[in-house]
């Protein structure tokens, strides 16, 4: 089974390749992220990762699996998604000094016949941020291509990640360790 993934995160690409699976890339422009008023939070990630892959379903070949993925992050119930400019992730980010938030993704396998999806939450506690550290972070790493407006990988994470509950790969945007489980269960020839 050929493997597609279906992102052009360099974060996700470089997890993947982590798996030493051979994949290649193949990104659709446009498709949509919006999911219904109504889904639980808990919900959201793996729904946006599923309705992503339905975008591939008439271009697989046979022999393809195509894996779409979706990160968002909750703060309570309310979803932070990816910033629209530099007031807003400094605000993401001062809603989340201090406190803990999930990150959950959400990831989908599909070929022409079958669809498998799952989703993987992580807990994650910030310290008490200073608008200095937020400013700084945010001025310099520019986190606008990233949910809740931080990446754990980047400074950010070095100094403001005091307790992290689960897969930091999951934080980081592809819970690789999982999908290796899943994948093995899915497609039994890897």
């Amino acid at each position: 089974m050929k493997i597609i993934l279906a992102s052009n995160s360099p974060r996700r690409k470089e997890l993947l390749k982590g798996l030493d699976l051979p994949f290649e890339v193949r990104v659709m422009e446009d498709v949509s992220e919006d999911y219904p008023s109504d889904i639980r939070v808990e919900e959201i990630a793996e729904y946006i990762a599923r309705e992503k892959s339905e975008a591939y379903e008439d271009i697989l070949n046979a022999d393809e699996m195509v894996i779409t993925a979706d990160t968002i992050v909750v703060l309570g119930k309310n979803v932070l998604g990816k910033p629209v400019d530099r007031d807003d992730a400094i605000n993401m980010l001062r809603r989340l000094s201090g406190k803990t938030h999930k990150v959950i993704t959400g990831v989908c396998f599909t070929t022409i016949d079958r669809k498998h999806s799952f989703s993987v939450t992580t807990s994650v506690t910030f310290k008490s941020l200073t608008d200095d550290e937020i400013t700084y972070y945010v001025d310099t790493y520019q986190p606008f291509d990233k949910a809740g407006a931080y990446g754990i990988q980047e400074w950010i994470g070095y100094v403001g990640v005091t307790a992290i509950e689960g897969s930091y790969f999951n934080v980081v945007g592809f819970p690789v360790q999982r999908i290796y489980s899943e994948l093995k269960k899915f497609d039994k020839t890897l």
